[in-house]
């Protein structure tokens, strides 16, 4: 069974988002504070940068939430392909939960945005089987990071911990009762503690 990971960067306070996410503030209000460390802030140091190769490293399948995918609420009511233009930097199918049916989405670069309205369960599925035994990321939101880590199919986390305090926004472990992870990797810049983290227990049985 091939690794399923997720890299999430987070406030000191828990949050993976600022509050007021919208077409203008795509990260929350003040979220991009965040990721200064791989977004161009030149305090950027070495570390920064081996932590941006774990978060860029190729992957079979991703599973997002749509929340991730754009700014639309409801219906689909427009043409919208995404925040990143015509070649996402995915290249592989993405799995986007929804509760409103869309058409895939293929873009350059061999990315496919897929829409599944048949729960988490299912998205990771589909990831699972798309992916062979290239594993699956689970790319974010908060929500959905949530439920892949109730789940329990996350093998390695890696947390980006910005020394920023947001106060609201998109909480990334409420709701979630343990952390069966253990540290295996630390480093350090003025900008933020990239922690990457190993499953303890082994894995349910699942995709």
């Amino acid at each position: 069974m091939s690794d399923t990971t997720c890299h999430m960067s987070i406030s000191l306070d828990g949050f993976v988002a600022g509050p007021d996410q919208s077409r203008e503030h795509p990260l929350g209000k003040r979220g991009q504070e965040l990721h200064g460390w791989h977004i161009g802030d030149p305090r950027a140091t070495d570390a920064d940068r081996v932590a941006n190769e774990w978060l860029m490293r190729p992957r079979g399948a991703y599973v997002m939430g749509r929340n991730m995918f754009g700014p639309i609420r409801g219906d689909w009511d427009e043409d919208w392909t995404g925040w990143w233009g015509p070649e996402p930097p995915y290249h592989a199918p993405v799995f986007v939960l929804t509760h409103h049916a869309h058409d895939p989405i293929e873009l350059d670069g061999g990315t496919t945005f897929h829409f599944v309205t048949d729960g988490f369960d299912a998205a990771y599925s589909a990831a699972c089987r798309a992916a062979g035994d290239k594993g699956v990321d689970i790319a974010g939101g908060a929500s959905t990071v949530r439920q892949a880590l109730v789940a329990g199919v996350i093998d390695e986390l890696t947390l980006d911990i910005a020394p920023v305090l947001l106060g609201s926004g998109e909480r990334l472990f409420d709701g979630v009762e343990s952390f069966d992870f253990a540290p295996v990797e630390v480093l350090h810049s003025p900008l933020t503690t990239h922690i990457r983290y190993r499953r303890v227990s082994q894995r349910p049985p699942g995709p």
